[in-house]
């Protein structure tokens, strides 16, 4: 997946969550800073969302069980992704992964995983903070060596 795609993944869903949300077109479109006429054009499929709506979007309703359970993981994790590609910082702790995660490898302190939904990787410490998130899994492989390497 790729930013894109993830733009019209969440663009798809947002009249589906707003609906979980118990929300009208009027507070949506409120909530998120946008004109309800463009909501009701991203609902009806007709534009995806920009991306500054998108990351607004997965920041207010990041606990959303419909959107967790789409992409299999916190959508604020996939904008980080998508932003943040090659810092290296803890970036959030994490549950450590029991339920949507599947261990790849370990190396020292770190981990790498796959979420068994969206198939995308992430590295996890010891600390079940989440230092690195990719699709590729050559590249959080090549990550999770550069982490050990340096001692982190």
């Amino acid at each position: 997946m790729d930013k894109e795609e993830f733009i019209g993944l969440i663009s798809g869903k947002m009249k589906l969550v707003r609906t979980e949300q118990d929300l009208s077109q009027d507070k949506m479109a409120e909530i998120l800073g946008i004109s309800k006429k463009t909501l009701v054009q991203i609902e009806k499929g007709r534009m995806d969302a920009n991306w500054t709506t998108v990351v607004a979007f997965c920041a207010l309703f990041n606990n959303s069980e419909l959107l967790n359970s789409i992409i299999g993981d916190r959508p604020m994790e996939f904008v980080h992704m998508f932003s943040n590609k090659d810092a290296a910082f803890p970036k959030g702790r994490t549950r450590g992964g029991k339920v949507w995660w599947k261990d790849i490898e370990h190396r020292q302190d770190f981990r790498l995983q796959q979420n068994l939904i969206s198939n995308h990787y992430r590295i996890l410490d010891s600390d079940e903070f989440r230092w690195f998130s990719t699709f590729d899994q050559a590249e959080g492989l090549r990550r999770l060596k550069e982490l050990q390497d340096s001692g982190k």
